[in-house]
């Protein structure tokens, strides 16, 4: 798959979406510095399109919720739509209300919810869990990629 010319390798692939370009690229340098493929919008519409035609490629979508456009349950609810098994966060400054969420997506899979901030580490780890349980990897490779530097003190 091509991404700006760019291929899409065998290394975990998340999309991250959020309007604050800040928090995309912090997180984006984060999970890049252990080993994933990521790919960061700031515009709803255009994530959507690019998950569209790399649907195959990803392992997770990591999408705030408050976004001019589309919130992010609607683009979830569309990114599930292309690819139902994909593993999905969702993230917010605000509390998460569990009822109001239900009442939105009644029937989509939600695998975290992210309060912000967070941590790079607690980012990566979260994101490593989720990604190697759907690969289906040995637990000792788990804990390999989790004893990766993630040293970074950057909370997000």
């Amino acid at each position: 798959m091509n991404y700006l010319g760019k291929e899409i390798s065998s290394k975990p692939s998340v999309l991250i979406l959020d309007d604050d370009l800040d928090i995309v690229t912090l997180m984006k340098i984060g999970l890049q510095h252990n080993s994933f493929n990521v790919y960061g919008f700031t515009d709803p519409s255009l994530a959507l399109e690019h998950f569209g035609m790399n649907a195959k490629s990803y392992d997770l979508v990591i999408s705030d919720i408050r976004m001019p456009q589309m919130n992010g349950f609607e683009f979830i609810k569309k990114v599930k739509e292309i690819k139902p098994e994909i593993k999905v966060f969702l993230m917010t400054a605000f509390e998460i209300n569990d009822i109001e969420f239900r009442r939105v997506l009644p029937s989509t899979r939600i695998d975290e919810f992210i309060q912000k901030p967070i941590s790079i580490e607690r980012l990566n780890t979260l994101v490593l869990t989720h990604v190697m349980n759907r690969r289906k990897k040995p637990r000792r490779i788990l804990s390999a990629y989790i004893k990766l530097e993630m040293k970074t003190a950057i909370t997000i």
